[in-house]
């Protein structure tokens, strides 16, 4: 009672203040910091209905919405003619169908202390990828746990995983307690098995209480029902924990550059968010990963100038020198700068129905960075049940692994558990441009800080030179029985009469050296295709023309060579030739084994098969003999 009185007289304070001076108001609530929180959990333990009563309670539905969302609870609603509070956020036409969250659903309210902004989170299994963007940028995690189920895999998979994003406070929420009679040795023996898990995983304190979203016990007011609980509500700890931001700026300055503002001749400045730490005019600063210094002359805003900058604001910094910094770099304290590196361990959590593909090159994106990167096979895979670290190959979809990874070039990073913006990452298709993974940084590897490039004296264009060629690589590719090996010998000749310096990389002739260890799997071909792009680009940096014989399955593969050499180099060789065609000629036997099973992973048969959609070259067999194929090459090649 005691607190209904107080909420109604607070609330009567602040409609006044809305009254008597809609500015003083408006200061006060923009003065006001800001929680942002997720709630996790398995399916159907109460998340969306948690959240429709904190919106309810706090006064953020307007009438309109309460009148929809009656007539929505009597129609959709799964609470008889009570109202249905998931409604609020549950807003897909899926989810309502089903019950269940899809989609991350933001919704924003306020009290009169703190402003929230809350994340709603799917429980199910198959949208664990939709839980890790929202814990992303969470301070703190709502756990909720179904007191009739008790601690479920997907408690123990969220929880794992809002650990993992570096989610600082857990509340752990043992919800639909009016289901069990609000028993206490339920709640009790619940919170019992839960400890013993966060305990095993490094979270050192969570904040447990019994509620029910439904009939409000214990969300904005003290359940007459639970006499035996003597912690705060929901909303009275969500009004009062801290939250981090002084700790951000306890840390060292650093501002990833997202844009290079240039509007005039007379103006040049760096903008950004920062990251961690504080900066100010005369501040000794290091750009990051080229290593120049200079120091802070202005920190420009929209509102002007600014004596001091800190963590979580955007902000304009202009140099005292003409330092060379882009979009993607790094600016620090020039005294403890951030790491620059090219290897690391790092874990991963995989988002995408296609499991990953070690040795594929992938798009890896940190803070404003964007850099190619391939993955590593998995040292092991976490059992989020009993923590237990498996070996594996691959990662499939929602699985947890620790990998090591490369980027094609150096780039500026701290951990993750020291830094959130410089320290998590995510992957992205080439191909598709779909996020496959999400990734938090360890450290860099050692071997990474041990091995430099040694630069020569000779270079490529020098050995261009010596050869009285344009060094290039002629990358054929398609089906088994195409022709490739034929066509590509027959290049080879007529380039050899023309005295022009080649060599032919053959696909069956590499495997039984370089790669005799690879099978055919997709991960097997990927790396195959891996090895003999690094052997082709070493050859082209001789000034050779390479020639290569591979059915290079994969466009993402293809184009990681692509990516390997100079602009122009790489000529991709489409030997189009239907299947039909292709097994018809049958020369080695192959196809008629993988059509009786005795050989597998056969491309074309059991295993795909992705055409170039632009080559530079395409050669259609059914129109051109070899000769022909031949010399049509060489003259695209010398004209």
């Amino acid at each position: 009672m005691a607190t209904d009185i107080a909420s109604a007289e607070s609330a009567y304070q602040v409609d006044a203040l809305i009254a008597e001076d809609i500015d003083a108001y408006l200061v006060q609530h923009q003065h006001k910091s800001l929680l942002r929180f997720i709630t996790c959990g398995s399916v159907d333990d109460g998340k969306s209905t948690l959240i429709g009563r904190l919106l309810y309670d706090s006064k953020m539905i307007f009438e309109d919405q309460l009148a929809a969302l009656e007539a929505d609870s009597k129609r959709v609603g799964t609470q008889g003619q009570n109202i249905d509070f998931a409604l609020l956020v549950d807003g897909l036409a899926a989810e309502r169908e089903q019950g269940i969250t899809i989609d991350v659903a933001y919704r924003f309210f306020s009290t009169e202390k703190r402003k929230f902004i809350v994340a709603d989170t799917p429980g199910h299994e198959q949208y664990t990828r939709n839980m890790v963007t929202g814990a992303s940028t969470a301070d703190l995690a709502v756990i909720l746990i179904d007191a009739r189920k008790g601690v479920l895999t997907q408690t123990r998979r969220h929880s794992y995983l809002a650990h993992l994003v570096g989610v600082g406070r857990i509340v752990l929420a043992v919800n639909k307690m009016d289901l069990v009679g609000y028993d206490q040795a339920t709640y009790d023996a619940i919170v019992a098995e839960y400890r013993a898990f966060a305990t095993s995983i490094g979270i050192e304190t969570f904040t447990p209480m019994p509620i029910s979203g439904f009939a409000g016990d214990n969300i904005t007011t003290k359940s007459v029902h639970t006499p035996w609980y003597d912690g705060p509500t929901l909303m009275a700890y969500l009004e009062s924990v801290e939250i981090d931001a002084d700790a951000a700026q306890a840390r060292p300055f650093r501002l990833p550059v997202q844009w290079v503002n240039r509007p005039n001749l007379d103006f040049r400045g760096f903008s950004g968010l920062i990251a961690s730490g504080t900066v100010a005019p005369g501040d000794a600063i290091r750009v990051l990963p080229s290593g120049k210094t200079s120091s802070i002359t202005r920190i420009v805003t929209q509102d002007g100038d600014l004596d001091r900058a800190v963590a979580g604001q955007s902000v304009t910094l202009c140099f005292a020198d003409e330092v060379d910094c882009s979009r993607g770099d790094v600016i620090a304290v020039a005294a403890d700068p951030p790491e620059v590196a090219d290897q690391f361990e790092a874990t991963i959590v995989w988002m995408a129905d296609e499991a990953m593909l070690p040795g594929r090159a992938y798009w890896l994106k940190l803070g404003t960075q964007t850099v190619s990167a391939t993955v590593q096979p998995p040292k092991y895979q976490v059992n989020v049940n009993t923590l237990e670290h498996l070996a594996a190959k691959t990662l499939d979809l929602n699985a947890i692994g620790v990998c090591n990874l490369a980027t094609d070039r150096g780039i500026v990073f701290e951990s993750y558990a020291a830094n959130r913006s410089l320290g998590g990452f995510i992957l992205i298709d080439k191909i598709t441009n779909a996020t496959v993974a999400a990734g938090t940084i360890h450290f860099s590897l050692r071997r990474a800080q041990n091995v430099h490039w040694q630069a020569t004296d000779i270079g490529r264009d020098a050995h261009a030179a010596m050869k009285n060629q344009r060094p290039a690589v002629l990358w054929f590719t398609g089906l088994s029985g195409a022709g490739k090996s034929t066509i590509a010998n027959l290049v080879e000749k007529k380039l050899a009469r023309m005295n022009r310096h080649t060599f032919l990389l053959d696909g069956d002739n590499v495997r039984h050296g370089l790669n005799k260890d690879l099978g055919f799997t997709d991960a097997d071909r990927v790396e195959n295709i891996r090895r003999v792009g690094e052997v082709a680009k070493l050859m082209a940096d001789a000034g050779l023309i390479v020639i290569t014989a591979f059915i290079s399955p994969f466009r993402s593969e293809r184009q990681m060579v692509r990516e390997m050499l100079p602009a122009g180099e790489f000529v991709e060789v489409h030997i189009d030739t239907t299947l039909a065609d292709a097994e018809a000629r049958d020369v080695k036997g192959l196809y008629k084994k993988a059509r009786e099973g005795k050989l597998k992973n056969f491309t074309g048969i059991d295993s795909p098969y992705e055409a170039p959609e632009d080559p530079e070259i395409r050669i259609d067999t059914a129109t051109m003999t070899p000769e022909e194929a031949a010399d049509h090459i060489i003259a695209r090649l010398i004209p």
